[in-house]
């Protein structure tokens, strides 16, 4: 493959899906491909060039992972230590899963609190330390590390240990360990080193096809250890690279040993059919597709969209980037699985949905919910609809923030054959995101993954809520 032919790709994708701006790269045999497209901002558009930064969300919390396994080389932190011997003030709903809540559990999204706390604790070096006083107030939903339920406030509490081991603020302490090391020049956390650069805005479609700015632009700096990093094409494949070799980095100057490396990407807890990976290492999510290992992330954060997938075994790395919501989801798994075929003859394809009768789905029918959202699943036609709404009082809080309502959002599901309870989005910007529901020892559904978010079913006696399955699939944030 070309580079041209990738340039040809993301091209075709971008102006056909009215994406203003996106990047995209390859890694393979140890060149790199790259493609940008279209203009940053469509209030005051420049060219999206390889040195234009965009937020790519929930990668991040991939960085702050490696910080953190640089610190347990250097034995400063034990993840399976609880994570009171780092940050004894931790106060949760339950006392019990505070006492016994460890650094892995955080990593790999099996704490079991409501994962998505989006209140903004200001902009000072206290953010976190706010952030996590407020997690007080958080529900528990799920045993501890029963259940992999995606969980930005986990990531931000990771953020938090690593303040406490180091002395530093969050991002201090990840430019001395991971930034400087790794040699990623290009990236950066506040808005005012990023407005000193090149850098894209993220949009909101409207129904008539026209763009808005998304605003605020920047997520609440309590979510930097989640996802709150803007970077360059360039410092991603970087990233990719760096994680795809021996814990070296470019100049060959070891920052982690290679078996930590190589254990962030197995399996620490397993979530078949789940939206975003089959399983969950140290921050990574993990899937089998065509006979190869997948190791990916991604996110979305204020209109922009991201996709990050390695091939360990192939040496081989994409990322997408884009400045769009809807349409730059559907880009970046367009062009990933472009790639993923024209590099490696590795075919992704969306699962099919079997036939179901009407008997069948109406075990799956009720109301479910979570931190933010209900979803009202009804059956009809051989298929499940899920509607999902906003609560008001987050509705409220989104609205003060500058966004807009997206209204009822109605999600077809086909349910898959065979076992697990699966289904996949057969229509829409979702289409092919999968998830499953769970039932309890005596068959009854008491939850559903949406979104890679576990939605507990409200009247089955097993509680109410946690995550967000109105935000994307890759999770953000």
């Amino acid at each position: 493959m070309s580079a041209e032919q990738l340039q040809q790709t993301v091209s075709e994708a971008a102006a056909r899906l009215s994406v203003p701006g996106t990047a995209a790269a390859v890694y393979h045999d140890g060149a790199v491909h790259h493609a940008c497209y279209g203009v940053t901002s469509v209030e005051n558009p420049l060219p999206v060039d390889e040195g234009t930064l965009f937020q790519f969300g929930s990668t991040g919390k991939t960085y702050t992972a490696t910080a953190l396994m640089r610190l347990a080389e250097r034995g400063e932190v034990d993840l399976g230590a609880p994570v009171r011997r780092y940050v004894p003030e931790l106060r949760l709903a339950d006392e019990e899963v505070a006492r016994e809540v460890t650094v892995l559990h955080l990593l790999n999204h099996t704490a079991g609190w409501e994962g998505d706390l989006f209140e903004d604790t200001g902009w000072g070096d206290d953010s976190l330390e706010k952030y996590v006083e407020k997690m007080a107030g958080l529900r528990q939903v799920s045993p501890v590390g029963a259940v992999v339920s995606y969980n930005n406030a986990s990531l931000s509490l990771a953020g938090r240990v690593i303040e406490k081991i180091t002395g530093r603020t969050y991002e201090q302490a990840m430019q001395e360990l991971v930034f400087g090391p790794v040699g990623l020049t290009h990236s950066f956390f506040f808005p005012n080193d990023i407005m000193t650069r090149r850098f894209v805005t993220g949009h909101t479609q409207r129904p008539d096809g026209t763009f808005d700015v998304a605003r605020p632009w920047a997520l609440p700096r309590n979510g930097n250890p989640a996802g709150g990093i803007s970077s360059t094409i360039g410092d991603l494949v970087r990233w990719a690279r760096f994680h795809l070799g021996d814990g070296r980095a470019e100049d060959g100057s070891r920052v982690l040993a290679e078996e930590l490396l190589r254990r962030m990407q197995q399996p620490t807890a397993l979530s078949p059919g789940n939206a975003v990976g089959d399983a969950v290492g140290i921050s990574w999510w993990i899937k089998d597709v065509d006979g190869v290992r997948l190791v990916s992330h991604g996110g979305n954060t204020m209109g922009q969209d991201s996709d990050f997938i390695m091939v360990p075994e192939r040496d081989f790395a994409v990322v997408t980037l884009s400045n769009a919501s809807p349409g730059g989801g559907q880009l970046n798994r367009e062009v990933s699985r472009w790639a993923l075929e024209s590099y490696l003859g590795v075919t992704d394809r969306d699962p099919e949905p079997g036939p179901v009768g009407e008997a069948e789905l109406l075990p799956y029918v009720g109301h479910y919910e979570t931190i933010a959202a209900t979803a009202e699943i009804t059956a009809g036609d051989g298929r499940l609809v899920a509607t999902l709404r906003i609560k008001p009082e987050v509705l409220a809080t989104l609205t003060e923030a500058g966004e807009e309502d997206a209204g009822e959002q109605a999600v077809v599901l086909g349910l898959l054959p065979g076992e697990g309870n699966r289904y996949v989005v057969t229509e829409g910007p979702a289409k092919g995101m999968k998830g499953y529901f769970l039932r309890a020892a005596s068959g009854e559904v008491t939850g559903v993954h949406l979104g890679g978010r576990l939605a507990n079913r409200v009247g089955s006696g097993d509680g109410e809520e946690t995550g967000h399955p109105m935000r994307s699939a890759s999770g953000a944030v």
